[in-house]
């Protein structure tokens, strides 16, 4: 299996944990040139901008901790974007981070809402 393969089953695995957890999925992938949001979701009158992070092993920290304030910075940006153009900007907004760990058919899922302030 590729590791885009993998990635995207991670990706599932998240979208089917934040499912469970009572999220419903407005857009996937999102992608403009300053940068992608994974998943896009609502909570209630939430909105949930979702980073996926996934590690075979946490042998040097989990997903949550491979967020730099860059990749903050590059999702907030991206967030907005997606905001202006949906015409959504009123919306309360937080951002997640969704962060698998092990291998395909056994993911352990952390799911950290509100994982960072912009």
């Amino acid at each position: 299996m590729t590791s885009a393969e993998i990635g995207r089953a991670a990706e599932d695995a998240a979208l089917e944990h934040l499912e469970r957890g009572g999220l419903r999925l407005i857009e996937r992938n999102f992608r403009t040139r300053t940068g992608e949001i994974d998943l896009i979701m609502s909570d209630g009158n939430t909105l949930a901008f979702v980073e996926v992070r996934y590690r075979r092993n946490t042998r040097f920290g989990k997903g949550l901790e491979s967020v730099t304030a860059a990749k903050t910075q590059r999702i907030a940006r991206t967030a907005a974007a997606w905001l202006q153009r949906t015409r959504q900007s009123d919306r309360n907004c937080r951002f997640d981070i969704v962060s698998i760990s092990g291998k395909l058919g056994s993911f352990e899922v952390d799911w950290i809402r509100n994982a960072f302030n912009v």
